[in-house]
């Protein structure tokens, strides 16, 4: 596939999310998960038929009930994937180390939601988000989830974003649309979109703290899991805030097949599977940028990039020494044009190279060659710390690997943020 003539023909969906994918209705509501009555605190997403299903969810090992529970239900760790009607989010309350207590809550929240719904309880997934180790009411969830299910619509992708937000500063979405140039699939018009919500203990091992996406284009289970999988490795596996993987990260992918309803499931290795897998890759990196520009306290999104690495993996390793340092991340915040950091956090990493065959770059203007200071304007660098992403570039000279990850910078208001996030 020629993606340069695929991607002029992909469009964003204005004002686009979770609910832009024919199939779908959504709604966020208060249900009383939080203190402030005027606040959205419970979502709940909505396919009018049962939909193929993929996840992928924390490795961290103090995993969440609600995780626990929804690999069950894709058919455990090994698999991650099945048919799913419903998804239902709260906020406000991680149900993370509650136990045996936690783990019954999330599967009466799926008996909840199957009952009102009409289907199976194991089709139904759920993932929380909020405060760790304090149990979960289940009396919200009763009277949340008849209220959401009567009040969903195809216009409720907003309100679902919203009512998932912990301390993001505002809602995350995204969708594009395409028409598919493959025959089997003439005159289809297929979408993507999606919601995410996170902005603190972000550094994901699979996915992001909390992600929904879906598509109207047809897939099976299992390729739709391969598709999620592999873009999420390139996207929101590729974002740091803090370097702190959460208990709760939840990447759920939807397909409900509407928009070609008697076509043949999108197979791996057509070319309708890479345009889909392009424009699922375009949502979720939309997202994931999105995460690190608000990461808690956060004035500015940055964007690492590590070339000439001996291999991707070390490419890998050495930017996410820069993105996680806190001295690179001060300099940031600070507009101090200090490459000696991004040295210092490049030659710690234990990734190998000669110090006197790196270059460094920040926003375009050579700060190393060689190893070595090149003079530069100051005030042209203070200038150009005036936009609102901030590029790093270094250059290893040691192989062709390369990574780019996302991250932000560390201000103030990120102690401010975590030290009072319980109280």
């Amino acid at each position: 596939m020629d993606i340069d003539a695929f991607d002029s023909k992909l469009r964003a969906v204005p004002d686009g999310g979770v609910t832009s994918a024919r199939g779908f209705t959504a709604c966020g509501l208060h249900a009383g998960f939080r203190a402030e009555p005027e606040r959205a605190d419970f979502a709940l997403l909505v396919a009018d038929e049962p939909a193929s299903a993929a996840g992928v969810f924390t490795t961290n090992r103090f995993c969440a009930a609600p995780v626990t529970v929804s690999r069950e239900h894709l058919g455990g760790a090994e698999r991650g994937w099945g048919t799913v009607r419903a998804v239902a989010v709260n906020s406000g309350n991680a149900n993370a180390a509650t136990g045996e207590p936690g783990l019954a809550v999330a599967r009466e929240t799926c008996d909840i939601v199957s009952q009102v719904v009409g289907c199976e309880p194991e089709q139904v997934l759920v993932a929380s988000t909020g405060v760790i180790g304090q149990q979960l009411d289940i009396t919200p969830f009763e009277m949340g989830v008849p209220a959401a299910f009567e009040q969903r619509s195809r216009a409720g992708g907003a309100a679902f974003a919203r009512a998932i937000m912990t301390t993001d500063t505002h809602p995350k979405e995204y969708a594009v649309t395409y028409e598919s140039g493959v025959l089997e699939y003439v005159g289809c018009t297929f979408t993507v979109g999606g919601c995410v919500k996170g902005s603190g203990m972000i550094m994901p091992n699979m996915a992001t703290m909390i992600a929904l996406i879906t598509t109207d284009a047809p897939v099976a289970p299992s390729t739709l899991h391969g598709i999620l999988t592999a873009c999420v490795a390139q996207t929101f596996n590729k974002v740091t805030v803090d370097s702190d993987t959460s208990t709760n990260d939840t990447c759920i992918m939807l397909a409900s097949g509407a928009a070609a309803v008697d076509a043949e499931p999108i197979c791996e290795g057509t070319e309708a599977y890479e345009e889909l897998f392009y424009a699922v890759s375009v949502v979720c990196e939309s997202l994931a940028r999105a995460i690190a520009a608000d990461g808690e306290g956060a004035s500015r999104l940055i964007t690492v990039n590590v070339t000439g690495a001996p291999t991707d993996d070390d490419a890998d390793t050495c930017a996410r020494a820069i993105a996680n340092s806190p001295l690179v991340k001060t300099a940031v915040a600070g507009h101090d044009c200090n490459w000696g950091r991004i040295a210092m956090a490049l030659g710690k990493c234990g990734v190998a190279f000669d110090q006197r065959d790196v270059a460094i770059d920040i926003m375009g203007i050579p700060v190393c060659r060689d190893g070595l200071t090149v003079p530069f304007d100051e005030a042209e660098a203070s200038r150009r710390f005036e936009a609102p992403e901030i590029t790093i570039w270094a250059d290893l000279g040691a192989g062709e690997g390369e990574a780019t990850v996302w991250t932000c910078d560390l201000t103030h208001e990120y102690i401010v943020i975590n030290g009072d996030y319980r109280t």
